[in-house]
């Protein structure tokens, strides 16, 4: 069979037997697409011998069939461009090995500042989950068991203070938010016209249920995403209160109403699409919001084809929006929905491919980075390679120590114990995501 060809020609046909694309085989060895495509038109050479058995495993025939295959000779010095850590963090790299890569694989490339986790150094890490006390005494009993402000709010402050709320939640510094927003509240509710108080707590609360769903408390979930909602209806704004439709929507998913959860964003989204009062391109933005919303939940329920539909309307809002508005916040956050979306349908590997196509430099706030990092941690735990999952769960925690806490990093650092003698530094990690390791 192997007579007369090549090695890269071998490749080749196999990974087309095997029905994969040459991302996916890519994926399975750790390297880039571009990487992939030049072994298959034999300009890339493979002589490592653990990614040759790599390669062999996955497309399930023998070494020695592969290492007696005709390879490229090389054609004197190439430029080569490799990531510092890639020996260090990729498990099936080779030192020795001759790599002509313009890009890494995305993960080896954000890999790149997580030596210091790996080898034991000091990780800014979160000593607590940040404290909802304040917001619950103010839910349950009003501003009085708060402190007294230090002066009267003025407009000028209450509209800082939403502005520094925005900023904090984008930074992942919850537990500075989580100490300053019952204050917010209380202050937006005293400044202004009745209409101008309703909408600045509106947005206020809106805040508070996303922190809320990091720090994983349902029940204040519910109670905040009630408060924005009701609170945005008063104010009158339509693209704040789609953003309260949406905070309510993703509490009746927490609590298991799907079908539920779904229709209220479908539904406000061709709501607000007819609304003319807001420019075109903050209808659509906000629409592919709503949508990709309504996408992951959708896929929760397991409902494949009304998911990959919903993802693509959002995903056409979100271009639409950035070709009107030259914005492209929209578009970025629809590609995390449709990570979330593959993920929850089990499609691991389709995840992965998708995660490939993100650059996770250009995502502009770390709540986002480790969002995405997150992930593709649980994408490729999904997968059953711990290594890789490790690796996203450190590049998640260098973009924002505060998400480590997240239950959802903590059920995967439970899942990584199991094989702590070949991640090393997976222990320590385990503790910093507040595991209790007897």
């Amino acid at each position: 069979m192997t007579d007369g060809i090549t090695f890269g020609r071998f490749v080749s046909l196999h990974r087309s037997e095997k029905g994969w694309t040459q991302l996916r085989l890519a994926t399975e060895l750790d390297r880039s697409e571009e990487w992939m495509s030049k072994v298959e038109r034999d300009l890339q050479q493979v002589k490592d011998v653990r990614l040759l058995r790599l390669l062999a495993n996955v497309l399930d025939v023998k070494i020695d069939e592969l290492m007696a295959l005709p390879q490229p000779i090389p054609n004197g010095p190439r430029s080569r461009r490799r990531c510092a850590s890639s020996a260090t963090l990729a498990s099936t790299s080779g030192a020795e090995e001759d790599e002509d890569v313009r890009r890494r694989p995305f993960l080896t490339l954000a890999a790149a500042a997580l030596v210091a986790p790996v080898a034991g150094q000091h990780v800014a890490r979160a000593e607590g989950a940040p404290p909802l006390s304040g917001l619950e005494d103010l839910l349950l009993y009003g501003s009085e068991r708060l402190p007294a402000p230090r002066r009267d709010p003025t407009p000028e402050s209450v509209a800082a203070s939403l502005a520094a709320s925005r900023r904090e939640f984008k930074a992942a510094r919850y537990d500075a938010l989580a100490e300053a927003l019952p204050g917010r509240i209380v202050a937006a509710q005293v400044v202004g016209t009745a209409e101008e108080r309703a909408r600045q707590v509106a947005q206020l609360y809106n805040i508070a249920v996303r922190l809320c769903i990091k720090i994983g408390d349902n029940n204040l979930v519910a109670i905040t995403s009630d408060r924005a909602l009701t609170a945005a209806r008063s104010g009158g704004d339509p693209l704040v209160t789609a953003e309260a439709q949406r905070m309510v929507s993703s509490s009746w998913r927490r609590q298991g109403s799907l079908a539920r959860a779904t229709d209220i964003v479908v539904v406000a989204a061709e709501d607000l699409l007819a609304d003319t009062s807001v420019s075109e391109g903050a209808r659509l933005a906000t629409r592919g919001d709503l949508y990709a919303t309504a996408a992951y939940t959708a896929a929760k329920a397991g409902d494949r084809a009304y998911a990959h539909a919903l993802i693509r309307e959002a995903a056409d809002s979100a271009a639409a929006a950035g070709r009107a508005s030259g914005l492209v916040d929209g578009i970025q956050g629809v590609a995390l929905h449709e990570l979330s979306v593959h993920y929850e349908l089990g499609d691991a590997g389709r995840a992965i491919e998708f995660a490939r196509t993100v650059d996770p430099t250009a995502l502009p706030t770390a709540e986002r980075r480790a969002r995405f990092f997150t992930d593709v941690a649980r994408a490729f735990d999904q997968w059953g390679k711990p290594e890789q999952t490790f690796r996203a769960l450190l590049a998640a925690e260098e973009a924002a120590p505060q998400e480590v806490r997240r239950g959802v990093v903590r059920d995967l650092a439970v899942g990584l114990l199991r094989h702590d003698r070949k991640l090393p530094g997976v222990r320590d990690f385990a503790g910093r995501a507040g595991v209790q390791i007897v």
